[in-house]
């Protein structure tokens, strides 16, 4: 069955065709194991069709949430806010960074200079043409001393920004950066017109804001002068907030919603065999994490933190809280399918010895610890706490595993309890994940850790320009994370959404869910 799930993979990924997948289906005797919806879903050659309200269930959504692209926490605001506005850079499916509301780019050739060639002509939705100056504003937001927003660290590395005429941006940089224009695709850099507070939702994107209620329902209606001919191919979209995952479930069972993130994995091989839905697996970044302040006693003593990290039986974790459906994580977040990913580095295993080892290192013979949860955090992080609590007791460890409430999760818990749950989307370059949460100073840095060794390479391998050097320098710092960090990074799970199979779309991309979080622009209904 791993190798039909593996083929179902590659399948939907577009990887193999149609054809070759029955053939080797075949060849292993499981052609009846198959479901023909597994087929709905990729079915990619049809032109796209203009029309219809998409409505899109969603989790992630808080009474927090706001308009402003600085403080975009979750799944929500993620999705409406693309719907709404644009990027100088696009992640396709291939994970290249292309153009968006840049025309080109091109770097000097140490790495430090970037002219940003815009596209002309292009309108906010208050009618304003989009210059150098919207871009110039639109960046500096995220850059000011009093700025909150995640993406300050991204951009601290920028020396200088300053137009070149109305058409062209230019990016000085303190350091060379191989990987900038990455930087630029960050969902929190959206651009909009210069002045703004960004709070009227207005952009560039494929659809302009009608309404907004925070943490419950967008809604908003096609762009007719979006400058992308062929994209965003719905009237109307509605996104609306269900955080319930049986609630979003049956939602779209009943036809509310043509489309939900995040499936219940115990269920969703009875959602597979439904008449009129389809499920769409993508292998990314995702990961999940039980993140640990380093300034807080005990975490503050690594002998703790190692101790953690090896009372926890993440195949067990993969297998029942995933269903199968991802691999197990070595406590970093670098993915597979990142760039350096660092192969070479040991799995980490459940080993109760080494557990009791450690907390006897830090002067512990026992000991309780309280791990806060939610299903904001990540679905099914609650039975992941228990199956937690269970294989650290075997080493003398206790964790109290503490469920919270859904809204005001991101900013009532996380990075302010000493030891929760953790979602992270991930992110297409090494240089882009470990800046956001790694970085000594980074605002959203949930462990508070810091390692000078770490904070130099980060910096190093920013600029590096040799591949085998490049790479020996994230290898490291993977391993410094793994093995001083204060995060338990235990698995990396599959992207399951659901559909009703008159959505059609193209070969989904992989950095975010939902097809990079781009599904109002980039479906359309049969």
């Amino acid at each position: 069955m791993e190798r039909l799930r593996k083929l179902e993979r590659l399948l939907a990924q577009g990887k193999v065709s149609r054809r070759d997948f029955i053939k080797q289906v075949s060849a292993l005797g499981l052609t009846t194991a198959v479901s023909p919806l597994l087929f709905q879903g990729v079915a990619r050659a049809e032109t796209p069709k203009k029309g219809g309200r998409l409505r899109v269930g969603i989790s992630g959504g808080s009474t927090t949430d706001s308009l402003d692209p600085a403080t975009i926490t979750d799944m929500m605001m993620q999705v409406f806010n693309t719907s709404l506005r644009n990027n100088l850079v696009e992640i396709d499916a291939d994970n290249r960074a292309i153009p968006e509301l840049a025309e080109s780019w091109e770097a000097s050739p140490d790495a430090k200079k970037w002219v940003f060639k815009l596209r002309k002509g292009v309108e906010f939705h208050n009618g304003k043409t989009m210059d150098a100056q919207d871009v110039i504003y639109s960046i500096n937001h995220h850059r000011g001393e009093g700025t909150k927003s995640a993406a300050k660290a991204l951009l601290e590395p920028i020396q200088e920004i300053k137009a070149d005429g109305k058409d062209t941006v230019v990016f000085i940089l303190k350091s060379g950066n191989a990987d900038f224009p990455y930087v630029l695709s960050d969902y929190h850099l959206s651009i909009g017109p210069a002045g703004t507070d960004f709070l009227d939702g207005v952009g560039t994107g494929g659809y302009i804001l009608k309404d907004y209620e925070p943490g419950v329902r967008g809604f908003a209606v096609r762009n007719p002068n979006f400058f992308k001919e062929n994209r965003a191919h719905f009237d109307e979209v509605e996104v609306i907030c269900i955080n319930d995952v049986n609630a979003r479930t049956n939602a779209l069972k009943t036809g509310q919603v043509d489309v939900i993130n995040r499936c219940e994995l115990k269920t969703v091989h009875l959602l597979k065999r439904m008449p009129g839905i389809q499920v769409m697996e993508q292998h990314g970044f995702k990961h999940y994490t039980f993140a640990m302040l380093c300034d807080v006693a005990p975490y503050n003593d690594n002998n703790v933190r190692m101790a953690l990290k090896h009372a926890i039986d993440r195949e067990q974790m993969v297998k029942t809280i995933l269903r199968g459906y991802g691999e197990v994580g070595n406590d970093h977040p670098i993915a597979k399918a990142n760039r350096y990913h660092a192969s070479e580095l040991p799995q980490r295993r459940y080993d109760p010895d080494k557990a009791k080892f450690y907390l006897k290192k830090a002067g512990l013979s026992s000991a309780v610890f309280k791990l806060h949860v939610s299903d904001a955090a990540f679905q099914g992080s609650a039975d992941a706490g228990v199956l937690y609590r269970e294989s650290a007791s075997k080493a003398g460890i206790q964790i109290d595993v503490v469920r919270e409430p859904s809204d005001g999760y991101w900013s009532n818990v996380w990075m302010k309890k000493p030891w929760c749950a953790v979602f992270w989307g991930g992110r297409p370059t090494e240089d882009m994940m470990f800046t956001t949460a790694y970085a000594a100073d980074a605002p959203w840095n949930d462990t508070h850790w810091k390692n000078k060794r770490f904070n130099e390479l980060l910096v190093a391998a920013r600029a590096e320009l040799d591949e085998k050097k490049r790479r020996e320098m994230y290898v490291e710092m993977q391993q410094l994370v793994r093995d001083d960090g204060g995060v338990v990074v235990p698995m990396f799970p599959a992207d399951l959404s659901a559909a009703t199979d008159k959505i059609r779309h193209g070969k989904l991309a992989v950095n975010w869910e939902l097809d990079g979080f781009r599904l109002t622009e980039r479906w359309w209904f049969a």
